[in-house]
């Protein structure tokens, strides 16, 4: 059975669908089959970031309407990714109990299921959390963005979600020195989240994304991404800042 992980905040910006994509690569890279769900139904945009775009036909919604095979929604991504679109637009058939018999349908061929999930705290966080046992809360290091997180990982605890690790993004050290950001310590106090990783700040992440393009490996954040794929399956990495 995949490992379900729900990737949220609560609050747009923060760069969900970046961390969505990099972890994949990450953990496919290290040898897993991994799927992404991209639930932001209406403003789906893992196929641009992941240059699949020209390749959608279906879309999970297709799936649970019955109107397509659960394999024929699969979208080949870049990198040998395995995508699923959202829908354009949202359904009544659209519930929780259909997104964990969406998730159930792909479970023998996957090792990990990523739904990234829209901003907000509602029905679309819902939906993207259904299937979940962890999330992975993104947080930039300003309060706004700490906040939003704290207050998505206690409702996705009242769902049901198990468990919730917090990933630091777009982390710039330069500007934590200066007191223009929060530090790693103010915002796991605030969250009261234990740190699953720090993704450093990486112009070049926008840059290849926007384009479809993969982060290259060289990357401080790609290597980020590797380093938070390897705490995910049990391997004892030590944190490292850029």
């Amino acid at each position: 059975m995949a490992k379900h992980i729900v990737i949220a905040s609560g609050k747009g910006g923060v760069g969900k669908s970046s961390v969505s994509a990099g972890l994949a690569l990450a953990l496919q890279r290290d040898g897993y089959r991994v799927l992404l769900v991209d639930c932001d139904i209406g403003l789906r945009s893992l196929d641009l970031i992941l240059g699949a775009g020209a390749a959608l036909l279906f879309h999970w919604g297709d799936v649970i309407q019955k109107r397509c095979a659960p394999d024929q929604a699969v979208i080949a991504a870049a990198g040998g990714l395995s995508l699923l679109s959202a829908p354009s637009d949202f359904e009544p058939a659209y519930t929780p109990e259909a997104m964990r018999e969406l998730a159930a349908a792909y479970d023998g061929e996957f090792d990990y299921i990523l739904f990234d999930s829209p901003a907000g705290v509602g029905l679309g966080l819902e939906l993207a959390a259904a299937a979940a046992e962890l999330a992975l809360i993104i947080a930039t290091p300003d309060e706004v963005c700490v906040r939003s997180g704290q207050v998505t990982a206690d409702l996705l605890s009242r769902w049901g979600v198990a468990e919730s690790r917090l990933i630091i993004n777009r982390f710039d050290a330069k500007s934590v020195a200066k007191k223009k950001l929060l530090n790693i310590d103010e915002v796991i106090d605030s969250t009261h989240l234990r740190l699953l990783g720090v993704v450093p700040s990486d112009q070049t992440v926008l840059f290849r994304m926007s384009r479809g393009q993969l982060i290259g490996a060289k990357s401080k954040a790609m290597q980020a991404f590797v380093r938070i794929a390897q705490r995910l399956n049990g391997k004892r990495v030590l944190l490292e800042i850029d």
